[in-house]
């Protein structure tokens, strides 16, 4: 088990070159390959730099480079203008599309007994480590899982082992990770690396992976500069958890911003071209979640929302039972079989609720307002909203706007926001 190159610090804005020459470094160090993998994220993850670091990889590679394989997880199939955007130099004809209900296998279960004791006793259900059958039956020699790891709502921090059995799991596989991390407590988890859900994740990779290609983690952390130009803050490569680790102690730093008084009105802005759901948008709920004061007010100007769920019997779940609390959803989960059959849904619909204690406001550019207020938000014309607050006026951080202070986000996947008091170990 290896690190095969490490770099990064607070400070660090690793250029082109660097990235380059450290990820070739890395993989003349993994010898000749014949035939290879790669696994980056989606272009929900476009941020992440991940989309150069495959185009990289394929130029080291060239036509040893047999497949790419997004990490959907439940998410749509990328469109041909999105892997042209974010995979500029990787062949279009390598790409692959993750089915996360038909084209998985199952290496092994995680046991219940695990599960009951990393739940503290709520949760006694196996967990089947599933993958994406290329992974087990495509001929290739390495996997390359490439991501970038930041806080995150359902396992903690982001990426490593998730990349693989999330990334290209299969639908009990995604479900019952889900719902654990729902009913551990997300605000328990998000910016913790050592979390339930990872150590599921770990079990799984250290038991069954063994069946798999070598896997070899290309990890980066990214935030913004002082100009608020995205850079890569540091990069981690290696086939064990060690990169994920340093990765995460690394994002933990740069990520999350620890605030010293609650926010009482967010404004958060959803990029269009990244957020089509609320699947998706509701990272502006989980991310700010612990900076909010009681009766605080989120402001969520999301021009590109236009459906609830990225699948769509996950989204006619969605808008039967809505964002509706805890209570409310664990007693759905035991009278509705879709829902007991679909948990990752659950686990949403718990994420994305404020259970009562602050509003959350979405301001669609392509729902209704009954269909926003259907599933318990409160609904903002987004004209009227975006007029008032401006993303091409605000910056990032505390504002004033009308004699009224606010605190605006541009894109929330880009980390996790606290109040301290909130967040405890």
């Amino acid at each position: 088990m290896s690190l095969f190159f490490s770099a990064g610090s607070p400070t660090t804005e690793l250029s082109p070159a660097e990235v380059k020459a450290g990820l070739f470094s890395a993989l003349e160090q993994l010898g000749a390959k014949n035939r290879v993998l790669a696994v980056p994220p989606d272009f929900t993850r476009f941020h992440s730099q991940a989309g150069v670091l495959t185009d990289y990889a394929y130029e080291f590679y060239g036509d040893k480079m047999a497949d790419v394989l997004p990490a959907l997880g439940t998410h749509k199939a990328m469109t041909d203008k999105e892997l042209a955007t974010m995979f500029p130099g990787t062949p279009r004809d390598l790409f692959r599309v993750h089915d996360w209900r038909n084209d998985i296998v199952t290496l092994g279960e995680v046991p219940g007994e695990f599960m009951f004791e990393v739940s503290e006793g709520k949760l006694d259900y196996t967990w089947p480590a599933q993958v994406n059958k290329l992974l087990r039956d495509g001929g290739h020699d390495l996997i390359l899982s490439i991501g970038q790891v930041v806080p995150h709502e359902v396992v903690g921090m982001a990426n490593g082992s998730k990349n693989i059995f999330v990334g290209t799991g299969g639908v009990m596989g995604i479900h019952r990770s889900h719902f654990l991390g729902a009913v551990y407590g997300m605000e328990r988890m998000m910016g913790r690396a050592d979390t339930p859900v990872r150590r599921v994740l770990n079990y799984a990779s250290e038991h069954f992976a063994t069946s798999l290609p070598q896997i070899v983690y290309v990890q980066t952390v990214v935030n913004k500069n002082a100009e608020g130009k995205l850079v890569i803050r540091g990069m981690y490569i290696g086939d064990d958890n060690e990169c994920f680790e340093l990765a995460a102690a690394l994002s933990l730093k740069c990520n999350f911003l620890m605030m010293d008084r609650e926010i009482k009105k967010a404004v958060v802005f959803l990029d269009p071209h990244e957020f089509h759901s609320t699947w998706l948008g509701n990272k502006s709920v989980y991310r700010t979640r612990m900076a909010l004061a009681d009766d605080a007010e989120l402001i969520v100007l999301a021009p590109g929302v236009n459906t609830f769920g990225e699948d769509g019997a996950i989204d006619l779940l969605i808008r039967k039972y809505g964002y509706c609390g805890t209570p409310g959803t664990l007693e759905a989960v035991k009278n509705d079989a879709d829902l007991a059959g679909n948990l990752s849904a659950a686990a949403h619909l718990i994420h994305g609720s404020s259970e009562g204690r602050f509003t959350i406001r979405y301001c669609p550019g392509h729902l209704t307002q009954a269909e926003i207020e259907g599933v318990h938000f409160a609904y903002g014309d987004l004209a009227e909203y975006t007029a008032k607050y401006d993303p091409e006026v605000l910056v990032d951080g505390w504002n004033m706007v009308d004699g009224e202070e606010i605190f605006y986000i541009s894109n929330p996947a880009l980390g996790l926001w606290a109040y301290e008091g909130r967040f405890k170990d």
